[in-house]
């Protein structure tokens, strides 16, 4: 150990069962690590104008920043949807009897989904919605049936099962709400026309 003189472990990975890899730096290697690490703090320091002991701080406050501005951003899609509820209504086609409420939306995430869909099934009666959003690398959807629809044999969990193929993903739920996520936006049309098959099929002919 002498010969080594300072030892410093720079990564450690399971490779097997009970066997762990360590790798290491020794001797001068250790000091040239510790030089670069403490560059790299540094520059880091400097672009974000603080000192090096400063930088913990400071990136926990810009993380905080971020999330707020997330959030705000969040809401703005949010409120800019729930205006668009009146025209949702409107499109709103006959399937067996049924209303359907089938629409694709940009930027906004799950839990705007869910919102916008619940708004729409307590405002209107026997009815299935359908909304899909189209958030750049990938789309998110929700699918949500009020009880008479239910009655009649719309299952919102099984119409994701089906339509959530088109935009690359899959989920499932619950015969009144389910969503899904998928990696590929440009299915959401053919998402959208899936869905009417689908709501068709599994309602029942009076």
């Amino acid at each position: 150990t002498v010969e080594i003189g300072s030892f410093k472990i720079v990564s450690e990975s399971g490779i097997a069962a009970g066997v762990r890899r360590i790798e290491a730096l020794t001797g001068r290697n250790v000091q040239s690590y510790f030089t670069k690490i403490e560059q790299e703090m540094q520059k880091a320091a400097e672009k974000l104008k603080a000192s090096p002991a400063e930088l913990t701080d400071k990136i926990a406050h810009l993380q905080e920043q971020l999330k707020k501005l997330q959030s705000e951003n969040e809401s703005l899609k949010r409120k800019e949807a729930q205006k668009s509820l009146g025209d949702l209504s409107e499109t709103a086609k006959d399937v067996n009897g049924t209303k359907l409420i089938a629409a694709s939306l940009k930027g906004v995430d799950m839990n705007g989904l869910r919102d916008l869909c619940d708004t729409l099934k307590q405002k209107e009666k026997n009815a299935v919605i359908v909304l899909v959003s189209d958030n750049g690398d990938k789309a998110q959807l929700v699918v949500m049936a009020d009880a008479e629809a239910v009655k009649k044999g719309a299952h919102a969990g099984n119409l994701v099962k089906q339509i959530a193929p088109k935009i690359g993903g899959g989920g499932g739920g619950r015969p009144d709400m389910a969503q899904a996520g998928g990696k590929n936006p440009s299915g959401i049309a053919d998402a959208l026309k899936e869905a009417e098959a689908a709501l068709s099929a599994q309602l029942i002919h009076e």
